[in-house]
């Protein structure tokens, strides 16, 4: 095979790896399933986007969801606290824990009409269980008037980083 088409079968083969990775984010990570007794999570959420060439906002609904995915333990969700653009604390959800029993999912949901967090709000949401269990999913999806939807995935956080 020549160069030229060796370097399209390279650009085909990440092309491809890259294409399914987006679409099945466990795809590229280690086979080993990782057990936690809690974390702090930073999940992006997004109460408007800009669009065209006018920069028009497109405002957008935001549902929070929290999936406890272990089979035989429940866990306990601390906090989901909501903050702004600038990092400014809008609105803590739950001001005592919550349950999740084995398997259970709660959701918070924010209107489309709630643009008070902006393009760059987020949730931070703590959970801990009594043992080491499966993670939870912890996404936020954004939906707009259109029906268009997008899904944010979290990320775990360290809290003390002084």
């Amino acid at each position: 095979m020549d160069a030229p088409k060796r370097l399209n079968h390279w650009v085909a083969i990440i092309t491809l790896t890259l294409l399914f990775a987006n679409f099945y984010p466990g795809l590229l990570e280690a086979a080993e399933i990782a057990l936690s007794q809690g974390q702090t999570v930073y999940v992006p959420v997004y109460s408007n986007v800009i669009a065209g060439p006018r920069e028009v906002p497109i405002h957008l609904s935001n549902t929070l969801i929290i999936r406890n995915t272990d089979i035989h333990n429940e866990i306990q969700v601390l906090a989901a606290n909501y903050y702004d653009t600038k990092g400014i604390l809008l609105k803590k959800f739950y001001p005592q824990p919550v349950k999740l029993a084995p398997l259970e999912t709660v959701y918070l949901y924010l209107s489309d009409r709630d643009q008070e967090g902006g393009v760059g709000a987020n949730f931070i949401v703590r959970w801990r269980a009594a043992k080491e269990v499966n993670a939870p999913i912890i996404e936020c999806v954004m939906v707009g008037s259109q029906g268009r939807a997008f899904v944010s995935p979290s990320r775990d956080i360290k809290e003390d980083t002084k």
